[in-house]
């Protein structure tokens, strides 16, 4: 069954019938789907469009479809244009034609508009579950590991930090991208149900009824944008991609961190794979495959931009290509998530040689430079004495807490004994200075 047909001559071909129909994408929305149809089923019971019976006769069908869904009875395939044509087909099916007063005074492009708010409200929610077990991975994980490690700056080892303090910086960005998804979550609750095809119904309906019984905060103010707005899921789809870049940039650092020339951590066997030729090799796939498939999120996120910006309005059939995007960038961007979550908390964390890193890296100059400061010598002085100490350190293959007090004031006098106190990386990181990195 068709929403349409009477106007036309001719049968559509078989061929634009399956270019047309979206029921292999959309079918996961039967539950906002039916629950639409419900609301707005009761509010036209309640603005006596239906009679009492005639509007609990179809709720009581939509939810006995609803229910064979879920239990498998039904199943959610055919040949059908798309899930709200599933759904109307079956309702008519079960209750006759009682079933056909279901679309009153809606119009499919505010149903479809209903579906994908509600679905992108619901799922959105379980993005913001993944993002808080990723959190808990890396907060556990960081306090099990307050153990030195180089930081780095180019690549390069720049200063002494904490495993905890680094891991805990991707907690902070995931923080971020919390809040991101709650600030779209707040602006996509409005409920687009009642503005018809674009300029509403000549039906007396009420609104506010349908967005009160779907949990929205408001009807949408313009009909027009109602129905063919779809920045919601750009936003989301926007947030997702910033998740995934982060994502991907931890990713990057435990691939990095896990190769035989950093040796910083272990990725546990579940999350790694091996060679087929190369008997060694444990590679770091899960890692890879996060940061490959942060290229799939970007991708899905410039497809619907490009597929919006040339529509006029209001609702054209383009938009049929937004829920394949949006769904694409929502799994891929939870799988993702969940499988670093696993990663993080799997993984095994190599104290020692990240301690040895640290130590041959020359990563308290910059402290050697404050020490200097402090007996009163000019930054740009001090700075130019510790660039002078590192080349003395990497021609006699030493680091700079191991010279002699000699050694050190050979280059500047006013080194003293006290140096070595403030230089040790330990202590570094109990400077005032640096109290954040206790966190």
């Amino acid at each position: 069954m068709k929403l349409w047909g009477g106007r036309f001559r001719k049968e559509e071909n078989k061929l634009m019938e399956d270019f047309n129909s979206s029921l292999h994408v959309d079918r996961r929305m039967y539950l906002e789907d039916i629950s639409g149809s419900v609301a707005h089923v009761n509010m036209l019971t309640q603005c006596s469009i239906l009679t009492r019976e005639e509007g609990e006769k179809i709720r009581e069908g939509l939810l006995s479809i609803l229910q064979d869904i879920e239990s498998g009875a039904l199943a959610l395939e055919g040949e059908y244009e798309d899930i709200h044509s599933f759904v109307e087909s079956h309702l008519i099916q079960r209750i006759g034609d009682t079933g056909k007063k279901l679309h009153t005074a809606r119009s499919r492009n505010d149903q479809v508009a209903v579906d994908i708010r509600l679905y992108a409200r619901r799922k959105a929610s379980d993005v913001l579950a993944a993002v808080e077990e990723l959190q808990e991975s890396l907060k556990t994980k960081a306090e099990e590991n307050p153990s030195i490690m180089p930081g780095y700056t180019h690549l390069q080892r720049a200063q002494v930090v904490t495993m905890k303090h680094h891991l805990l910086a991707y907690a902070q960005m995931l923080e971020r991208d919390k809040k991101r998804i709650r600030n779209a979550m707040e602006i996509l609750d409005e409920s687009p149900l009642g503005c018809g095809a674009l300029a509403g119904t000549t039906h007396l309906i009420d609104r506010e009824i349908t967005a009160r019984e779907l949990n929205f905060a408001k009807p949408v103010d313009n009909f027009i944008d109602g129905v063919s707005d779809r920045d919601y899921l750009l936003e989301l789809m926007a947030d997702f991609s910033i998740i995934m870049m982060h994502l991907s940039r931890l990713s990057e650092e435990l691939i990095l961190w896990s190769s035989q020339e950093f040796k910083f951590i272990e990725i546990d066997d579940a999350y790694a794979t091996g060679s087929s030729i190369m008997p060694q090799k444990k590679n770091p796939d899960a890692a890879e495959l996060i940061r490959g498939k942060s290229g799939r999120v970007y991708g899905s996120l410039v497809s619907l931009l490009t597929t919006m910006k040339g529509l006029p309005l209001a609702y054209n059939k383009d938009m049929q290509e937004d829920k394949e995007a949006f769904f694409n960038a929502l799994d891929t961007t939870i799988a993702c998530l969940q499988i670093m979550a696993k990663m993080i908390a799997s993984m095994k964390v190599l104290h020692k040689n990240m301690e040895s890193a640290v130590k041959k890296g020359f990563l308290n100059a910059t402290e050697l430079a404050d020490y200097l400061v402090k007996k009163g010598v000019a930054f740009r002085d001090a700075h130019s004495i510790v660039g002078s100490i590192v080349i003395y350190c990497e021609d006699h293959h030493k680091g700079i807490e191991d010279l002699s007090l000699e050694e050190l004031q050979s280059f500047e006098e006013k080194i003293d004994q006290d140096l070595y106190e403030y230089i040790d990386y330990h202590n570094i990181l109990n400077k005032g200075t640096k109290v954040a990195l206790k966190q």
